[in-house]
């Protein structure tokens, strides 16, 4: 099967972008939009074509997806080192362009109606496609330079979205805030790459994922500090994973990128670049789990879950929906990356990493939805405050309906699709790690609450009397509201187990009846304790509030990491270290260079009318010389 269409995927959003980037003065804002939708319509129709060519009818090897590539060699370094340009398709990446080109093409769609009126309406529809272009080429890379450069590629386009309202200082602030913040992480992901390349002479996916091969059955070869530098250099890329994916401690970029436009927030941070880090750990697993036994793998469980119990504990308190649903996104990456951590590979056995990638699948519908929901309703209220809404299930029942599916879906809810992949997660964690399966079981619980918490504050709560009546968005806007809710009641339903796995060998999931009970319960337990505490207004959460008291003040303050870093950076890094050094640049270093040019310009000052232009001067400078020599010579030297 031939599969060269799939790089018009990629390269239609490119010549959008190029397109209306370009002519962005002289194209109408409503044709730009349209120009952008259809470019992303026939993405995506080429993706899912590509997606059911390679799942239904590709032959497979004792049982086995192939993959299948293409590339060709971009820059030569030796017979064996090379970086190629190309596209990989194999489980996970064709997974990734059904989720990249169905939330994008929703977020396309829904913008029109968003975004209809602005003043840069077509420069928003061109960092659009710039930003899915980065992405398909991202998950479709071949090696290891190539998803670097679209990763870095993604951060630029991630930068001039979240920045769109440029006159907005605090946007301005959270797009350098995430440029910054994700730098440090890339630069982790870079040396890695570097010494990967280096020690196994390959950047290419298929050798260094190759259990049979070199790279991982040479692992032991050369070590460092007690460690394989294989392991070292996987920790490494982990480092970038963790920026992009906005694991503790490099998540402080998530929750102040809500600046961006809401369809931004939809796109890039619930289901397309907030993910990368989890393709890229899925994408790199084999060398995760043989190399050193797995011991870079316990660190991406244990990062995982821990980040994903921090988040939903801040969570919980904070007021900004867009926030809430922030955090909710770094507790749900948690979740993804804690399920790779507890993975097998082979079969039935690689249920965690199934597991994982069943969840981004069904996470990336449901939080785009809710995104869309939160900007359907910040459309209609002009406030992103729990404070500004309540009741509005009378003035908008699409969005009603389909936010509380996607709150049922994130929350666990049977028969939603969450509560499928976030259970076989939960099986997983309790067959390898009693520890983390408590942690997920908690976390489930946590999101349940805060989700319902924001959806009554919403839509039941207090009755306000609004200045301006809310009424629903219009359908460009609530058109793909819907579609995302068919796919987050029924994506669930999808056998994910028999289509991506580890090995590239499906196998049939069941049901685990006792944990899947627990989950659910505890699920209902959570939206039970919402609907106590905020379905209707009451005294109950300021008491709650009250009796936490330091716990309470903490998680509203995010635990104080922002206050953290800043101490570090301005304090300790600025005033304490570089402040010392630049004044030493400036009073020694310049100061010496000043005094020597500064000397130099006196001197010259005083002795500049030796040379006065004028014969007579240098003819008596030439005989008193002439004098002087002859003295010299007759009186004072004398030979032997």
């Amino acid at each position: 099967m031939m599969y060269q269409y799939v790089l018009l995927i990629p390269l239609i959003p490119l010549a959008i972008f190029l397109l209306l980037g370009i002519f962005n003065q002289k194209i109408k804002p409503g044709i730009s939009g349209y120009i952008g939708v259809a470019g992303l319509l026939v993405s995506t129709l080429l993706a899912g074509y590509t997606a059911f060519e390679y799942f239904f009818t590709s032959d497979k090897v004792d049982g086995a997806y192939q993959p299948y590539v293409s590339k060709t060699v971009w820059m030569y370094f030796t017979d064996t080192l090379h970086i190629d340009m190309g596209f990989l398709l194999d489980p996970i990446s064709v997974m990734m362009l059904i989720v990249v080109s169905v939330v994008s093409l929703m977020v396309h769609i829904y913008s029109r109606g968003y975004m209809k009126g602005d003043q840069g309406y077509t420069k928003y529809f061109a960092f659009l496609s710039l930003f899915s272009f980065s992405m398909y080429g991202l998950v479709l890379a071949t090696n290891l330079f190539q998803i670097y450069i679209f990763w870095e590629l993604v951060g630029v386009s991630s930068y001039l979205l979240i920045g769109y309202y440029y006159t907005k200082e605090s946007a301005v602030a959270a797009a350098k805030k995430a440029f910054i913040v994700t730098r440090f992480a890339d630069l982790g992901f870079l040396i890695g790459i570097l010494i990967i390349g280096y020690y196994t002479g390959t950047y290419d996916f298929e050798m260094l994922t190759d259990p049979e091969g070199s790279a991982i059955l040479n692992w032991a070869s050369t070590s460092f500090m007690g460690l394989s530098v294989l392991t070292l250099g996987l920790i490494l890329i982990f480092i970038g994973g963790a920026g992009k994916s906005a694991m503790f401690p490099l998540h402080i970029w998530l929750p102040d990128a809500m600046e961006g436009p809401t369809p931004v927030s939809a796109l890039i941070h619930a289901a397309t670049m907030v993910v990368a880090g989890i393709y890229l750990v899925a994408r790199l697993f084999p060398m995760y789990y043989f190399v050193e036994e797995g011991f870079a793998l316990q660190i991406v469980a244990y990062v995982g879950a821990f980040s994903a119990l921090f988040a939903a504990l801040i969570a919980i308190t904070q007021n900004d929906i867009k926030r809430v649903l922030a955090y909710s996104t770094m507790s749900q990456l948690g979740y993804m990356m804690l399920g790779l951590g507890v993975s097998g590979y082979e079969g039935t056995e690689g249920l965690g990493y199934m597991a994982s990638m069943f969840h981004l699948f069904t996470h990336a519908m449901f939080k785009a939805l809710l995104f869309l929901c939160a900007g359907s309703v910040i459309h209609a209220v002009h406030s992103n405050y729990l404070k500004d809404m309540g009741n509005l299930r009378k003035y908008m029942p699409i969005t009603h309906i389909t936010f509380l599916i996607a709150a049922l879906a994130i929350s666990g809810i049977p028969p939603f699709s969450g509560f499928f992949s976030k259970d076989e997660i939960l099986v997983a964690a309790f067959e390898h790690n009693k520890l983390i399966y408590g942690v997920g079981v908690l976390v489930a619980a946590l999101t349940a609450f805060y989700m319902f918490r924001i959806y009554f504050g919403i839509f039941w709560g207090k009755n306000l009397n609004y200045e301006k009546s809310p009424h629903e968005s219009p359908l460009s806007m609530t058109f793909p509201l819907i579609v995302l809710a068919i796919l987050s009641a029924g994506a669930g339903f999808i056998p994910f187990s028999e289509y991506v796995t580890a090995d590239r060998m499906g196998f049939e999931a069941h049901l685990n009846y006792p944990l899947a009970v627990v989950a659910a319960v505890v699920g209902v337990t959570g939206i039970a304790a919402a609907w106590i505490f905020y379905k209707k207004e009451n005294p109950l959460p300021d008491k709650f509030a009250n009796a936490f008291g330091n716990l309470y003040t903490w998680t509203y303050h995010k635990f104080y990491i922002d206050e953290i870093y800043l101490f570090v950076t301005k304090k300790i890094l600025f005033k304490g270290i570089a402040g010392p050094f630049a004044k030493f640049d400036k009073k020694i270093v310049d100061g010496t260079m000043v005094g020597i040019g500064n000397s130099t310009v006196s001197t010259s000052e005083k002795i500049k009318g030796i040379q006065s232009g004028k014969i007579q001067d240098y003819a008596l400078a030439f005989i008193a010389g002439a004098v002087i020599l002859g003295i010299l010579f007759i009186y004072l030297w004398k030979g032997d």
